[in-house]
């Protein structure tokens, strides 16, 4: 007697996660009056989609170099950065900004919001260089002030709001065109806890669920414990 035995069904191996961003022994250097300063030192990490990463240092250990890096504000002086499976290093400046605008949302620790503009028109800035219609530019720009707690605030312009209400409305435009990656500079540095919780929340949402990578360079601790993962910067090198 012969029984047939069912060969085993083969399940395709589930493909690794592609990181969104790497960067290989990335250096940057500058030569201020003859003399050549390294700020960044063959820095090498990565990030992915859904992940939130802190950036940790002292002043002058190269975090701000590093994250205009990585938001194509600047190029390495050697390595590599790849962004969404794209090398930037040889970009030429048109490809780079276009990359830059689609991809990167910046979240600055001054804000640099449009001082005579209603924080509804602030939040709709990325999106008119995106040529969104104004229609469809105003009911998302007021749905994402709706969402940081700001819907009462449309119409005040930037010195009428506080400090926190500021910050909110600058991560408000960094989400506005829902970039893969949002990079943010200190962006609890000068907020009462309050705030502070606030928009940590807001970046892990982003994160979470809406499938971004964040990378947050900070000086405060209970911000870096809430990210998915630390990258110190010592002497302008990645640990």
């Amino acid at each position: 007697m012969s029984f047939d035995v069912p060969l085993p069904v083969a399940v395709p191996a589930r493909p690794a996660t592609v990181p969104l961003l790497r960067v290989e022994g990335l250096t940057r250097h500058f030569v201020v009056s003859g003399t050549r300063i390294d700020v960044l030192r063959d820095c090498t990490f990565d990030v992915s989609r859904g992940e939130v990463v802190a950036i940790i240092g002292q002043s002058g250990s190269g975090k701000s170099t590093l994250l205009n890096v990585l938001g194509l504000l600047d190029t390495p002086s050697s390595g590599s950065y790849t962004f969404d499976g794209v090398d930037t290093t040889a970009l030429r400046e048109g490809r780079r900004s276009r990359l830059r605008g689609e991809g990167v949302g910046f979240v600055f620790q001054q804000f640099h919001l449009l001082e005579r503009r209603s924080a509804l028109a602030n939040v709709g800035v990325p999106m008119v260089l995106g040529g969104v219609s104004a229609l469809r530019r105003r009911a998302r720009a007021k749905e994402l002030l709706e969402s940081v707690g700001l819907g009462h605030r449309l119409s005040s312009q930037p010195h009428q709001l506080s400090g926190g209400e500021q910050q909110r409305v600058a991560l408000a435009r960094a989400l506005s065109r829902e970039p893969p990656l949002i990079l943010a500079d200190e962006p609890t540095g000068a907020l009462d806890a309050a705030s502070s919780t606030m928009i940590m929340d807001q970046l892990i949402e982003q994160a979470q669920g809406h499938d971004s990578a964040v990378v947050v360079v900070t000086h405060d601790p209970k911000v870096a414990e809430r990210a998915d993962r630390v990258v110190e910067l010592v002497e302008g090198r990645t640990h």
